[in-house]
């Protein structure tokens, strides 16, 4: 692939003050623009789009990193791959960045006016369309990986939902399997899969959830909480049923479980977030390696699955910010309280251990601050955000 030019490389790392300023401005605009297409329009979560919205500030995020790294995007190789990964789930096309360009670069010349020289704007395509060839070369690779692997497809498959298992008041698991009967691709303990859905005959959306079972070859079973504001959690608590069909992609992400080069590994989850968690447990039992885990709930009466991880983790302790002297029942080790940087110091091992982390943001960025402060290096950090990353860890 042909690299980016020195002038243009100079014109977009000039522009960074300019981004700080008015990115958000800026990006707010070219949603504006971009989801004025209803088949756009579906591949979001449209309750990220309002306020103070998480979805633009990841956005900004993301575009004054790759002007700041112009000169060494490389750096951004992580952070690439998970936008892959979920345009890949998503079923991004490559004439979908046509779109995306078009409304990144009016946004550009709205906001900015008569700073969005011709030379500004012509630097800014280049560079757009440089990031854009690199992730549609990948998502090629990932697609034709989701096709040819054995129980892989193309496109959308339709799954039944043949069982539907309450594991709180406001946390259900389903199980999928295929209409077909053949058998599924395995995913990777800790990957997701994508609904696609049509409620109220309106826009057909997507939402991603984490497989929350080992790969079998046979099914796959989510696990969602019932949010009160979320159109698709609540449909699928109160209208879907066992023999419900659903449109699904073929499993994708980045943050999954692999055993090779490691010596022990910490879960941590916290609320919904223990669903990756689960698979991962599933997906190493009866091998050797020792995984210790470790989850946050509210009480014990939020706590799902709460019985899987004890019968398969090495180690398992649950904190419960509310509980009482009853709870040591439950088998965990139970503490009253939060998880801190200091619990994980005295009972794990921050210098040898791989940690995996997953839950609501600022579960996310209090544990991950606290392990780096305990000497975790980032080469053994590995996470997933539910809902957009609003910052950079």
């Amino acid at each position: 692939m042909q690299h980016l030019s020195d002038n243009t490389m100079d014109i977009v790392s000039a522009t960074v003050p300019a981004l700080e300023a008015h990115g958000e401005a800026i990006v707010a605009r070219m949603y504006e623009r971009l989801l004025q297409d209803a088949q756009i329009r579906s591949f979001f979560n449209m309750s990220h789009q309002s306020g103070n919205s998480p979805q633009h500030k990841a956005l900004t995020g993301a575009i004054l990193a790759y002007a700041n790294n112009i000169r060494e995007p490389q750096i951004l190789a992580s952070a690439i791959e998970r936008i892959a990964q979920k345009h890949v789930a998503l079923k991004i096309a490559p004439a979908h960045y046509e779109a995306v360009g078009s409304s990144l670069m009016a946004a550009i010349s709205d906001v900015l006016g008569d700073a969005a020289s011709p030379d500004v704007l012509a630097a800014w395509a280049e560079a757009y369309w440089f990031l854009a060839g690199v992730l549609i070369e990948r998502e090629k690779s990932l697609y034709a990986d989701q096709a040819t692997l054995p129980g892989g497809w193309s496109g959308w498959r339709e799954f039944v939902i043949t069982e539907k298992r309450a594991e709180t008041d406001e946390i259900t698991s389903f199980t999928l399997c295929p209409v077909d009967g053949a058998a599924v691709l395995e995913h990777k303990p800790g990957q997701y899969l994508t609904l696609m859905l049509n409620i109220d005959d309106d826009d057909s959306v997507r939402r991603t959830y984490s497989v929350s079972s080992a790969p079998n070859g046979r099914d796959y079973r989510i696990t969602i909480k019932r949010e009160a504001q979320g159109r698709v959690s609540r449909w699928l608590h109160d209208v879907a049923q066992t023999g419900t069909v659903l449109p699904v992609g073929a499993p994708a992400g980045d943050f999954f479980l692999d055993p090779d080069n490691k010596s022990e590994v910490v879960l941590l989850s916290g609320g919904v977030g223990l669903t990756p968690m689960i698979s991962m447990l599933e997906a190493n039992s009866g091998k050797a390696l020792p995984i210790t885990y470790v989850h946050a709930a509210r009480s014990r009466a939020h706590h799902a699955m709460q019985d899987l991880p004890v019968q398969l983790a090495t180690r398992s302790a649950v904190f419960y910010e509310e509980c009482d002297d009853t709870e040591s029942a439950s088998g965990h080790t139970v503490i009253q309280g939060r998880l801190d940087a200091r619990w994980l110091a005295e009972n794990t091992n921050p210098q040898s251990s791989d940690y995996y982390v997953c839950g609501p943001t600022g579960f996310m960025q209090a544990t991950i601050n606290g392990l780096r402060s305990i000497g975790v290096s980032d080469e053994r950090l590995h996470y997933e955000f539910f809902g957009p990353a609003t910052d950079e860890l």
